[in-house]
């Protein structure tokens, strides 16, 4: 299916005419998407019960388990979009990098790449490393019909970040120091996570998804002329390389406000918004030809209903003249969120903006 077009190739069309994918290619919707990022985990206590024991990067290895998890949001709060369960890490995991999650941590990689001789971890990845995401995407498609399946990633730098620092970082020191200090062996780090990163997304594109999203959550650490030099060509080959599949590709980071031009001209179709700036400002930041997605603050949902409804009526009105907008928070739902709230927001939303 394009992104401006027709169904084309082997994309499925149940989902081509949902209120999601028209968003993104900029057509009229029966009313305004909506889906959260995070939908899928630890605010329910259906996805407790069925993580019960189970370490974070097995529960991405088992099809039927996967299936369920994403699922799981849609049935509860009839959001217009499922988005496949998994972590960022998972493809790296699948070429035999050392490296786990630990609860209350995140990721921590056992041997940091710091030199040249440790790009030897990253090899190529091949559709046989993630068979069970294909698995899974082919489950997930026949459960959800109509309901488009977001497939995504974790965008080159913030993998590299991971990578380079050993595990979650607040300053980047390390990647930083590389990306000033050894710019080629950074750019040959970025270069060979793009080709992951891609490989990553055709699995789930060909397997059915309907859209991506790639995720370069630490991104908004950077200046603009850094992401413009060291980040966006690598963000670049990403997008490119799934250019020819004609699904929507999204483009998230958090702090990103200075950035929102730089992500669009990397090449998404939709760009993804934090709670920091409002809407039709990111439109003018952003410029033309590119639907928008947000961007309501996640801990709105802990304020009573009527303090929700307000807020979200701001996000709206500052949407109003987009030419695509898909409703979302502004980062991933909290783990203390209630549920109900979510639930309370995307009917309110749709009727709301029902036309």
């Amino acid at each position: 299916m394009s992104a401006n077009g027709s169904p084309t190739g082997k994309q499925p069309t149940a989902t081509y005419d949902s209120a999601f994918l028209k968003a993104c290619r900029h057509e009229p919707v029966p009313h305004t998407p909506v889906w959260f990022m995070r939908q899928a985990g630890r605010s329910l206590p259906e996805y407790r019960k069925v993580r019960e024991g189970i370490p974070m990067l097995e529960s991405c290895m088992r099809p039927e388990l996967v299936t369920e998890i994403t699922l799981q949001p849609v049935r509860r709060h009839n959001v217009d979009a499922a988005i496949y369960f998994s972590d960022i890490v998972v493809p790296l995991k699948a070429i035999g990098v050392d490296l786990d999650i630990k609860p209350g941590v995140g990721p921590v990689v056992e041997r940091p790449i710091r030199s040249r001789a440790d790009l030897a971890q990253l090899r190529d990845l091949t559709p046989e490393d993630v068979s069970y995401v294909t698995e899974a995407i082919g489950m997930l498609t026949a459960e959800l019909g109509q309901t488009p399946l977001i497939g995504f990633a974790g965008a080159p730098f913030t993998l590299a970040s991971y990578l380079v620092e050993g595990g979650p970082s607040r300053t980047y020191e390390n990647a930083k120091a590389m990306m000033y200090g050894d710019p080629e062996l950074w750019a040959d780090l970025l270069d060979r996570l793009a080709d992951i990163t891609a490989a990553f997304l055709k699995v789930q594109i060909e397997a059915g998804a309907s859209a991506v999203q790639l995720f370069d959550s630490w991104a908004g650490a950077l200046a603009p002329a850094d992401y413009r030099r060291s980040v966006l060509p690598a963000s670049a080959k990403v997008f490119r390389a799934v250019e020819a599949y004609g699904v929507p590709r999204i483009h998230f980071g958090v702090g990103t406000g200075e950035l929102l031009g730089l992500m669009g001209e990397a090449g998404a179709d939709v760009v993804g918004v934090d709670w920091r700036v409002p809407l039709d400002e990111a439109a003018r930041r952003v410029g033309p030809g590119k639907a928008l997605q947000g961007n309501l603050d996640p801990t709105v949902l802990f304020a009573p209903q009527e303090a929700v409804e307000a807020k979200t009526r701001e996000v709206l009105e500052a949407a109003a003249q987009l030419e695509g907008h898909v409703f979302n928070l502004g980062h991933g739902v909290m783990p203390s969120t209630n549920p109900d709230a979510l639930t309370r927001l995307v009917e309110y939303v749709h009727t709301r903006t029902a036309r």
